[in-house]
C-alpha cells in the first residue's frame, strides 16, 4: 500500500471520528463518499471497508465521554443494546439487497436519503438561526 494511499485513510478516518464525536453523524456518511471518490472504490467496496472498520470501535471513547459528561441514564443503555441487536438483523438483509442491486442504483439511493435528510435538518435548522 502507498504512503499516500495511508494517509488518506488516515484522513478519512480522523475526519470520520471527528464528526461522528461531534454531532453524531454515523460513519458511513463520511466514510463511504471519501473511499469511493478518493480511493477509488466501488459503492459496495465502499460500504463493506466502512462497516467492517466500525465492528470494533464504533465510538467506544466518544461514548465513554457522552456517558460520563452526562451521566446517562442506564435505561439508555438498554436502548443502545436494543438498537444494537436490530442493527445487526437490519445489517444483514441490508446488504443482502444491496448485493442484489448495481453499485449505481445503491450510490443513488445513497446520495438520495442523504440529500432527503440535508434538506430537512437545514429546513429545520434555519428557524432557530433566523431567530
Amino acid at each position: 500500500m502507498e504512503t499516500s494511499t495511508i494517509l488518506i485513510l488516515c484522513s478519512i478516518g480522523l475526519c470520520a471520528g471527528i464528526l461522528s464525536g461531534f454531532i453524531g453523524v454515523g460513519g458511513g456518511i463520511i466514510i463511504v463518499p471519501a473511499l469511493i471518490y478518493f480511493i477509488g472504490l466501488s459503492q459496495h467496496q465502499a460500504q463493506g471497508v466502512s462497516l467492517l472498520l466500525m465492528l470494533p470501535p464504533i465510538g467506544i471513547l466518544a461514548v465513554m465521554n457522552y456517558y460520563k459528561g452526562l451521566e446517562m441514564d442506564k435505561q439508555y443503555l438498554w436502548y443502545a443494546g436494543i438498537m444494537a441487536v436490530c442493527f445487526v438483523i437490519g445489517g444483514f438483509f441490508g446488504s443482502k439487497l444491496s448485493l442484489k442491486l448495481s453499485p449505481e442504483k445503491v450510490k443513488f439511493f445513497f446520495g438520495l436519503i442523504m440529500l432527503i435528510v440535508a434538506i430537512k435538518m437545514i429546513w429545520s435548522g434555519s428557524k432557530y438561526i433566523s431567530k
